[in-house]
């Protein structure tokens, strides 16, 4: 039954994906503008604020409205000039969003409820075959970088140029360099990264059955073997800075962040569809820090992506309001208690810590501090080649070490993405 629901969920998200020229059916809503980033990504996405009361949008494949096979002319053709010719396998050659390099979009919706008729968007000779979740087995301790894609919903590995998906993967540190290749090092730096069935019995994958957890300590939950408590464990390396870093908290005066100690980072290297104009993850993180904000000594998870997005010179997407990057000073942390609160007043910073501490039981970070779940987005081009490169890293020593979790990649249809990151928690459990 879980499979069935997961399957349901995540045909849903698939189908929320598409949007056509002409094929937009129903009502469709915007991203509200969360605790952090900015606004602009249209609710097709399937990832709805928790407290918008848009109507849901019900759309359809991007490729609805198109022609027909053979309309574009000779097989040499590139009529509506999106890469591929009759002759190349491009089954519409009068849609640009119809072609061999082109996502699967599930059809769903309707006027008054009806679906309209399928499309082939990826010309493989069937409709609405639309990828699934593929991290079902991974192992905990799985070493191959291409299975942690899998785990985020990273599926499908590109076969070559023409050919969206994974074009590559590698564990690096923060600031893209290789790991430590002494082998005490190098096996502390892989367990600083793990594929997770959960963390804690209070926070579920949001695609999938796996997550990736990425950390300066071990990415493991409390019952899982090699744990060490995130108080500190020191796992003897270090790099330099990743690309625009260091960032100093808006809200702090004093503290010049220091170096990455312990760090651990993976870099994937995507191929965009030829239909796509964006996408999103989901990310969690969790600090030892708190309640010790404006230090030097306080930590970091990074997303960066390369090619860098028009309006972030340096490819980092993980920033709030104030511009603070992923730390114990973010306008983020939200799950999280102190002496007399909520609310809590750290650093001459207010914490709402409205969600209680309940996500940190069963994690190490017991009377500590997290964001929860939250979705970023950022906006690519079609057929582009991007990087992305997450990790965690301790700054200026080994002690009280960060994990960040990552989880749901999904793509984007809709024109004019921006980079955005808000809190997306889960619905409340059933009673």
């Amino acid at each position: 039954m879980r499979a069935w629901l997961d399957f349901l969920s995540f045909m849903t998200i698939a189908g929320g994906l598409g949007v056509a020229c002409t094929g937009r059916i129903g009502p469709a809503g915007d991203l509200s503008v969360g605790d952090g980033g900015s606004s602009g990504v249209g609710s097709t996405t399937g990832l709805s604020d928790a407290t918008s009361t848009a109507a849901p949008a019900t759309t359809t494949s991007a490729a609805s409205g198109g022609g027909g096979p053979g309309c574009g002319g000779e097989p040499d053709d590139d009529a509506d000039g999106d890469g591929f010719t009759e002759g190349q396998g491009d089954c519409d050659d009068c849609n640009a969003l119809v072609n061999p390099g082109a996502l699967e979009l599930a059809t769903v919706g309707g006027e008054g409820g009806a679906a309209p008729g399928g499309v082939d968007d990826d010309c493989d000779g069937q409709i609405d075959n639309v990828p699934l979740p593929c991290d079902g087995d991974l192992a905990l301790d799985d070493l191959d970088p291409f299975n942690a894609a899998k785990a985020v919903e990273l599926c499908k590995v590109s076969s070559g140029p023409g050919d969206w998906g994974v074009v590559s993967a590698s564990w690096v540190l923060v600031d893209g360099t290789d790991p430590p290749e002494e082998p005490e090092l190098n096996e502390n730096f892989h367990r600083g990264h793990g594929i997770l069935t959960g963390f804690g019995p209070n926070v579920s994958p949001r695609g999938g059955a796996r997550l990736l957890a990425l950390s300066s300590g071990t990415a493991r939950q409390q019952e899982d073997p090699g744990f060490e408590s995130p108080e500190g464990f020191n796992k003897g390396y270090s790099s330099e800075f990743p690309q625009g870093f260091p960032k100093h908290p808006s809200n702090c005066t004093d503290p010049v962040p220091a170096s990455p100690e312990d760090p651990t980072a993976i870099e994937i290297t995507i191929r965009v569809p030829s239909n796509v104009r964006g996408f999103s993850f989901h990310v969690n993180y969790n600090t030892f820090d708190w309640p010790d904000l404006c230090s030097d000594f306080n930590d970091f998870f990074i997303a960066l992506l390369s090619p860098a997005p028009p309006d972030r010179i340096d490819g980092h997407l993980l920033f709030d309001t104030g511009e603070n990057a992923m730390s114990v000073n973010s306008d983020f942390i939200n799950v999280c208690n102190c002496p007399g609160g909520p609310p809590c007043v750290l650093g001459g910073k207010s914490f709402a810590c409205s969600g209680g501490t309940r996500e940190l039981l069963g994690t190490g970070f017991e009377n500590h501090a997290a964001t929860s779940w939250l979705v970023t987005s950022a906006p690519v081009e079609p057929n582009q080649e991007i990087k992305i490169r997450w990790g965690a890293y301790d700054a200026g020593d080994y002690q009280h070490d960060s994990t960040g979790l990552i989880d749901n990649w999904q793509w984007i249809a809709d024109p004019g993405v921006t980079v955005t990151t808000r809190h997306d928690p889960p619905p409340d459990p059933a009673p």
